[in-house]
């Protein structure tokens, strides 16, 4: 029983946490547009065509290693099979995330593994494994067939992290929708400070085309092959 008094008190204080955040993702600076090229804006149509496409086959021919996947997180941890969080999207708004569970329920939430006192400590066994191959990204396809994230973009922020929302915020970022994968990810990912972040997220708005995704698309099966720079 105090087990379970504990567990509620700190449910609570999240709780407490979360709408506090999002009150000041709310309050904090409005959503500043950055002026994309006539070529992107032409891109985008075309951008969201192939991520409806791509994010539905990769559904389809996945869809046997995600049943894998589901079974082995519910037989080696209890909780549910799906890590679900709430991040920042296009235009500021906030949208639902999905993962595959890696950690264990007692980790905090909302809460970036990068702040966690003992990352390892809140990670299975299993989790291990599919932060390591990135397997563990694979739901958020789901994300990117909803229109809420885009195969290729920036990494979408936990509505927690002010700080550099509002970097993004006024550089522009958000004009377009965070992706799977972008610059960051292939680019030194985990071992990346929040500026260099933001950097890379600069360089891709500016640049974004068909042949810049197409290029960090492919350099990212290169990435996730090698595990480079994954941290848990």
């Amino acid at each position: 029983m105090k087990k379970s008094t504990v567990d509620l008190g700190n449910a609570e204080r999240w709780q407490e946490e979360l709408e506090e955040n999002i009150r000041q993702i709310r309050v904090s600076l409005p959503y500043r547009a950055w002026s994309l090229s006539r070529g992107q804006r032409l891109y985008l149509p075309f951008k969201r065509l192939l991520d409806i496409v791509l994010s539905f086959a990769a559904l389809v021919v996945l869809s046997p290693l995600f049943i894998i996947i589901a079974i082995l997180v519910k037989l080696t941890s209890h909780g549910p099979i799906l890590f679900k969080q709430t991040r920042v999207g296009r235009s500021r708004q906030l949208f639902t995330i999905f993962k595959f569970r890696s950690m264990y329920l007692s980790a905090p939430p909302n809460m970036s593994t990068a702040q966690f006192d003992d990352m390892d400590g809140y990670i299975t066994p299993l989790g291990k494994v599919l932060r390591k191959t990135s397997l563990d990204e694979l739901p958020q396809l789901i994300n990117v067939f909803l229109g809420q994230m885009s195969l290729v973009g920036y990494r979408p922020l936990i509505f927690k992290e002010v700080e550099i929302d509002n970097m993004r915020n006024q550089a522009g970022v958000y004009s377009i929708k965070p992706g799977i994968t972008g610059y960051a990810q292939v680019n030194g990912r985990d071992n990346l400070t929040d500026p260099e972040k933001l950097a890379f997220d600069q360089r891709y708005l500016k640049n974004f085309s068909l042949l810049t995704d197409l290029k960090i698309f492919f350099q990212t099966f290169a990435v996730v092959i090698k595990h480079k720079d994954v941290k848990g």
